[in-house]
């Protein structure tokens, strides 16, 4: 497959994910509410709406061959691309298992707050090959960014795991 074919398959499945988030999305209120702020569906219907107006700029680029992979004819996947793409994805499906720890009885998780910075970590240091200095920014950046903007400003909890009694206002 070429660079040129991945990105138009690419731009057309996440095209039809971004409509069916936003057809799915409709099933809240994705207005806003006197007095409470964004509906339910707010959030997801509009961040779809652009996501699906980024895929639509993608094909017409694509079409009139105007980025470089809308021009690149190479292979997409280069030697040595898969064990990458592999490592990346099984850190994040061993993260994401991290948040709660389910399957093991009497593990309440790490939390979303040390399971994140563990796999920034991890991708940073070494997948990324960044300084120490870049990393522990964004570790510490990225948590505090992530519960300010879920915690705080959406009203919506995250699994907290061994941290949770940090958080609890008892």
């Amino acid at each position: 497959m070429t660079t040129r074919a991945a990105e138009l398959m690419m731009a057309l499945a996440m095209g039809a994910f971004s409509i069916y988030l936003m057809w799915k999305s409709t099933e809240l209120n994705i207005g806003w509410v006197p007095d409470e702020g964004p509906g339910g569906g707010f959030w997801p219907f509009w961040l779809a709406a652009v996501m699906l107006v980024s895929c639509v700029w993608i094909v017409v680029n694509w079409a009139r061959r105007l980025s470089p992979p809308a021009q690149d004819e190479s292979p997409f996947f280069g030697s040595g691309v898969i064990p990458n793409v592999g490592g990346v994805a099984l850190a994040l499906i061993i993260t994401v298992w991290m948040f709660d720890g389910r399957g093991i009885p009497g593990f309440d998780g790490l939390g979303v707050y040390l399971a994140l910075p563990l796999f920034l970590l991890f991708y940073m240091m070494v997948i990324g090959n960044h300084s120490l200095v870049a990393t522990l920014a964004t570790m510490v950046l990225v948590p505090v960014l992530t519960f300010l903007f879920f915690e705080v400003m959406l009203s919506i909890t995250l699994p907290k795991g061994i941290t949770d009694a940090f958080f609890s206002d008892h």
